[in-house]
């Protein structure tokens, strides 16, 4: 009797092993070069040392010989406790990535006629932005007859730059066909200091 074949066909794939992340450094056996330059726990170089004899001294101090430098001849390495070494070293990166997180500019905009109370709502604003490291483009909105108050417009956007806390410029308040705007960033504390002694 005929038998219908299966319209997909079955593929056994074959077996792979999972991914394992590899250790930057080499340590203890995985050191292969006969010769490296050691220095201690304590920060003490010991000169060249043959591998074999650098690797018995790490293992009678019950610590780890670590390769930190390999692009140097001999190569560096370190007697260390290779975990504490490696959590050291990882702190150090997550530090580097947050201080590297890309600031972005935010945009905060203001009117001729806006109120005091609205002008301290954007204050706190400008602190809120300042505090998660952003950079703040101030604008005035300027319509219709505004246009033609532009000495006006300039000294009330002056004004209330002056009133953020810890507010430096970044450059100078540029026109623009829809009104004015700053770029402004944190500044330090001297800032402040030299912005109240005016």
């Amino acid at each position: 009797m005929f038998q219908k074949k299966p319209f997909f066909k079955k593929f056994n794939r074959p077996f792979t092993k999972p991914f394992v992340k590899q250790n930057k450094e080499r340590i203890n056996e995985q050191i292969r070069v006969s010769e490296i330059r050691v220095i201690d726990e304590t920060g003490t170089n010991l000169g060249v040392l043959s591998t074999e004899k650098a690797l018995q001294m790490a293992k009678d101090r019950g610590l780890d010989l670590v390769e930190v430098a390999e692009n140097i001849q001999p190569p560096i390495c370190k007697i260390i406790d290779y975990g504490k070494y490696k959590y050291i070293q990882e702190k150090k990166e997550k530090k580097q990535q947050s201080s590297q997180k890309k600031s972005e500019i935010k945009g905060v905009r203001i009117g001729l006629a806006t109120s005091a109370h609205d002008l301290a709502i954007r204050i706190r604003q400008i602190d809120k932005f300042f505090k998660e490291g952003h950079k703040v483009r101030v604008e005035m909105k300027l319509r219709g007859r505004e246009k033609a108050h532009f000495d006006l417009a300039k000294t009330k956007l002056e004004l209330f730059i002056n009133t953020i806390p810890r507010a430096k410029k970044e450059d100078i308040i540029k026109r623009s066909p829809q009104g004015l705007s700053i770029n402004i960033c944190q500044g330090k504390a001297e800032d402040q200091l030299q912005k109240d002694s005016k």
